[in-house]
């Protein structure tokens, strides 16, 4: 075991107060008696310094809105912070996002179900009648175009719909044809349509 006496020895300051380097310092040697147990210093790592952040929008490379991270501190520091992307995760912060978050979920329920609902109204309706200028047989003039149906859904139910939502077989002769309307990513709705010549 270690004696509980410990050596230190430095050079003599006077090398510090003389300046000069002609002289050559002298070695002082200080013995310290103590009577308690020795200490020992450990190396330590370098701490990683990374902070605790959530994203207000989406950051390239990095992640999404919304989302916990653990990144440098110099990188939040010099690049999230000061372009307002991403915020220090406390308690309120936390608390806020949930209620965002929950906010958001109910929008997302809400138009869902209006998108049902109008499914059902549009299945409901039967068949849509468009008449169109007559040629030889089946053939008409032109052709019914997904905003002719777009016109009609808002003559008769007085709701607007997005053409580009409607999808529609080419029509180009008289008979009965079914346009698909996607109203929402999960929800879509059928609508026939009866076609006839002048």
């Amino acid at each position: 075991m270690a004696s509980p006496a410990v050596t230190l020895s430095w050079s003599s300051s006077s090398w510090l107060n003389n300046r000069s380097l002609s002289t050559r310092p002298t070695n002082e040697c200080i013995t310290i008696s103590d009577k308690a147990s020795a200490f020992v210093v450990f190396a330590q790592k370098k701490a990683k310094k990374t902070r605790k952040i959530i994203l207000i929008e989406d950051v390239t490379d990095v992640g999404k809105k919304g989302q916990l991270l653990d990144v440098k501190a110099g990188f939040y520091r010099n690049y999230l912070h000061p372009s307002g992307m991403a915020r220090i995760v406390t308690p309120d912060l936390i608390k806020e996002m949930k209620v965002e978050e929950e906010r958001i979920e109910a929008e997302k329920k809400r138009v869902k179900e209006e998108a049902l609902q109008l499914a059902r109204i549009f299945e409901t309706v039967g068949a849509f009648k468009v008449k169109r200028k007559g040629g030889k047989g089946k053939q008409i003039f032109g052709s019914v175009t997904a905003q002719d149906l777009v016109d009609i859904i808002k003559a008769q139910l007085q709701r607007d719909i997005d053409k580009r939502i409607v999808s529609l077989p080419e029509i180009r002769e008289t008979g009965e044809y079914i346009a698909e309307l996607k109203l929402h990513p999960e929800v879509s709705a059928q609508v026939r349509l009866n076609v006839f010549a002048n």
